[in-house]
């Protein structure tokens, strides 16, 4: 099989501390209120290597079909500069989110580097369906860590 690997980045700035960004970021429940394609998210124990994982259900559109898929995301590392996570899901598709977070005066700038590998017939789907809700969750990310609504939209490289 072959496997197609791209990825892509975002940065988003937020006034609010390293501590509050990482509590938000690496618990994967929260993310619901992030992700525009979650719509449920459930704890499991932690595989080996991870420090938790999740099942987590998107529900996709694929023209006028909507449909639910349920993969598995375990959150490989947790610091106070750096966040891993890695999403996998049949067949053979994985989304790793490597998050870096700096204080810039008395804004945090955080800088996400998504990396997607699926199977070359099945890419070009996932990859767009990746990029969309990882920018629309960019878009919401600053303003919930700010504590507002609305935002300012994500720089992506």
């Amino acid at each position: 099989m072959v496997v197609r690997r791209e990825s892509f980045s975002y940065t988003v700035q937020a006034h609010c501390s390293r501590a509050d960004a990482v509590a938000l970021l690496s618990d994967l429940s929260r993310q619901e209120e992030l992700h525009p394609l979650i719509v449920r998210v459930r704890r499991l124990p932690a595989r080996p290597g991870a420090a938790a994982s999740y099942a987590i259900t998107d529900r996709l559109e694929l023209g006028p079909l909507r449909f639910p898929v349920t993969y598995q995301a375990d959150v490989l590392l947790v610091g106070q500069d750096e966040i891993v996570t890695v999403a996998r899901q049949q067949p053979a598709t994985t989304v790793r989110n490597h998050t870096r977070l700096r204080m810039e005066g008395d804004l945090l700038r955080i800088d996400v580097e998504i990396t997607l590998a699926a199977p070359a017939p099945l890419f070009g789907y996932a990859f767009r369906q990746a990029r969309a809700a990882h920018l629309g969750l960019a878009s919401r990310l600053g303003a919930v860590l700010d504590g507002r609504s609305g935002g300012d939209a994500p720089a992506a490289a």
